[in-house]
C-alpha cells in the first residue's frame, strides 16, 4: 500500500469512505498466523501455528494465560497482543482485588473491546493490529451449575 494525505491520521476519512489506520490494523491481523480454539463441557483449547520462517528469527507467543480461568490466542501484531494481554491481566488482578472474585470474561472482553475502540476515536496512538480469540469459564457460573 502507498501512503497519502489520508493514512497518517486515524480520524480523518478519505474520499472512499475508509480510515487508512484501521485498514492496516486488519491487514495486520489477516497475516497473522492462524489460531484455533475448541470447547467442550468441561475444557476449553487454544492453540496458534508457530512458524520460524529464518535460522535466525525467534518464535513468539501466540497463547497467552491471563487468569486462573481465562487465556487468549492471537493472531496479527505480538507486540500489541502483549499489551492487551498485560491490561487484561492487571484488570482481572484489580477485580480480584477489589470484589474478591474473578472477574467474569463478558466483562473483561468488554474492557478491551473499549481500549480498542479508544484509538479508532482520538488521536491516542494507532489502531491495534491484533485479533483476540479469548477462550474462558465464569467460575460463578460453573459453581452454580455444578461444574466446579
Amino acid at each position: 500500500m502507498f501512503r497519502n494525505q489520508y493514512d497518517t491520521d486515524v480520524t480523518v476519512w478519505s474520499p472512499q469512505g475508509h480510515l487508512h489506520q484501521i485498514d492496516y490494523a486488519m491487514e495486520a491481523v489477516k497475516q497473522g498466523s492462524a489460531c484455533l480454539g475448541l470447547t467442550s463441557s468441561k475444557f476449553a483449547v487454544l492453540c496458534g501455528i508457530k512458524r520460524q520462517s529464518l535460522e535466525l528469527a525467534e518464535h513468539q507467543k501466540k497463547v497467552f494465560k491471563i487468569d486462573d480461568h481465562l487465556g487468549i490466542a492471537i493472531s496479527g501484531l505480538t507486540a500489541d497482543a502483549r499489551t492487551l494481554a498485560r491490561f487484561m491481566r492487571t484488570e482481572s488482578l484489580n477485580h480480584k482485588f477489589v470484589y474478591g472474585s474473578a472477574i467474569t470474561v463478558g466483562r473483561l472482553v468488554s474492557d478491551v473491546a473499549d481500549k480498542k475502540q479508544e484509538c479508532t476515536q482520538s488521536y491516542i496512538r494507532r489502531p491495534y493490529g491484533v485479533g483476540l480469540l479469548v477462550a474462558g469459564v465464569d467460575v460463578r457460573a460453573a459453581a452454580e451449575q455444578g461444574g466446579g
